[in-house]
């Protein structure tokens, strides 16, 4: 499959230079990529996404060509700057799909903005439960970043990432995501974007795990075809965390690829985008109905975030509405 990757475009929005590739037409499909990436991870698929659709994949700010200012690097304030960049693109509505820390913007994007969002496609996300590697917690201590600076000098970091690379294409499973991990850590280079990572980071993450998650708002996709697509050798974020998109979201359609680690679009990319044309093709768009989004809000969900963790598929209790009886 071809992967290179259309020219890099810029526009400034509230200030802020911010990049993106633009590619192919059709129905819009917004592609997010994760923490410490950029829009490159998507190299090996956008050519044949954007056969049929209007790829649209920025880095976001903070990340790659983008500008690294001090600023809002909440989930909230990510959704919001996509909402912006797709207005200023004269983009109406989009399928998002949002990889890792991407999926936390892509659910969030679709909860301030549902009428914007026709389609989900969560791969490998964040915001589905706690757990998460023990590096990316480490990004939230304190003194992250002076000891970043002096593992990000060049002798360390060149050591360092040519023995991650080597690892990488060793064939040893638990090394493939390596390669990526190096361009990550060689992106630290750059002292405006370790602060920004650790910004975005302690947003989202704590010494615990993840303290910022969807899993009380996955009910709302009841009215919003979602696709959840995850590695099944994910050493980054569990595999596990797709029964827990499974128990929030009944209706989501869960693809679990084998052979495959945090980036699967990157280890098998003819059979991401077989997934993504086949979801898309067998759904209808999102229509945003403001009555049925007041009944979900009020009905709550099916399935409690703690009960999600416990593997529980409880019923939605019938609301009380519907249950009070006249006098």
């Amino acid at each position: 499959m071809p992967h290179s990757s259309p020219n890099v475009e810029h526009v400034t929005v509230h200030g802020h230079r911010r990049a993106y590739v633009r590619a192919g037409s059709g129905p819009a499909l917004l592609l997010l990529h994760g923490l410490g990436c950029d829009h490159t991870t998507w190299d090996r698929v956008i050519v044949s996404l954007a056969r049929t659709h209007t790829v649209i994949a920025p880095d976001l700010l903070g990340h790659g060509e983008s500008d690294k200012p001090r600023a809002d690097y909440s989930l909230g304030g990510y959704a919001n700057g996509m909402r912006d960049l797709l207005t200023v693109l004269g983009i109406d509505r989009a399928t998002v799909v949002g990889h890792s820390f991407g999926g936390g913007v892509a659910m969030q994007f679709a909860y301030q903005f549902p009428e914007r969002t026709e389609r989900l496609v969560l791969v490998a996300s964040g915001g589905l439960g706690p757990e998460v590697s023990p590096a990316i917690r480490a990004i939230t201590t304190p003194g992250f970043h002076q000891v970043m600076a002096v593992l990000a000098a060049p002798g360390i970091r060149h050591a360092t990432t040519a023995v991650m690379r080597l690892l990488a294409a060793s064939g040893v499973r638990q090394a493939r995501d390596l390669a990526e991990v190096a361009d990550i850590y060689d992106s630290f280079r750059d002292p405006r974007t370790r602060a920004a990572i650790a910004h975005v980071t302690r947003a989202v993450v704590d010494w615990q795990g993840q303290v910022v998650t969807m899993a009380d708002r996955a009910y709302l996709t009841e009215a919003m075809p979602m696709c959840v697509v995850w590695g099944a050798d994910d050493l980054v974020i569990p595999v596990s965390h797709a029964s827990n998109a499974s128990a929030l979201a009944p209706t989501a359609r869960i693809e679990i690829v084998p052979n495959a680690g945090h980036f699967p679009h990157k280890d098998h990319p003819e059979r991401f985008v077989k997934i993504v044309r086949d979801f898309i093709r067998s759904t209808e768009p999102a229509h945003y109905d403001r009555e049925r989004w007041r009944e979900l809000l009020a009905d709550g969900p099916e399935v409690s975030p703690v009960q999600a963790e416990a593997g529980e598929h409880p019923r939605r209790p019938e609301p009380a509405a519907r249950r009070a009886k006249p006098a």
